[in-house]
């Protein structure tokens, strides 16, 4: 099983990128939750949001609502992490994660079963 997290960048304030997570080992059709990470400076790891197999439950950390959108193209085994008015706040590595039989919450998607490496994304002022 692997998940290989890409996209990161360096990108102005305001800007936007789209990070991808590439699974391989398993079908994310087969009923997975996917989730998103990060940690940067000045905060340790938190979970940015997360997405329910069926697509029907989403959760998103506060900072990031109505900026942060998670999608998922099941037919590529890719998910995806679209970040808009990207804030120098929001400068960590990110990583992608998901599970088989967990559902999508701020609680659950910390014991994900499967993780992905990160992807450094940097946002300048």
């Amino acid at each position: 099983v692997q998940l290989q997290a890409s996209g990161g960048g360096l990108v102005q304030a305001g800007g936007s990128l789209r990070l991808s997570c590439v699974v391989s080992g398993f079908s994310l059709a087969d009923y997975h939750a996917i989730g998103w990470f990060r940690s940067g400076p000045g905060h340790g790891r938190e979970g940015v949001g997360c997405r329910s197999s069926t697509g029907d439950r989403t959760y998103y950390l506060d900072s990031v609502k109505g900026r942060f959108t998670i999608s998922r193209d099941n037919a590529k085994n890719t998910f995806y992490l679209q970040m808009n008015n990207l804030k120098p706040d929001d400068t960590a590595e990110y990583f992608c994660a998901a599970d088989r039989f967990l559902g999508c919450d701020r609680t659950a998607m910390v014991d994900y079963d499967y993780w992905g490496q990160g992807t450094l994304v940097t946002v300048s002022s």
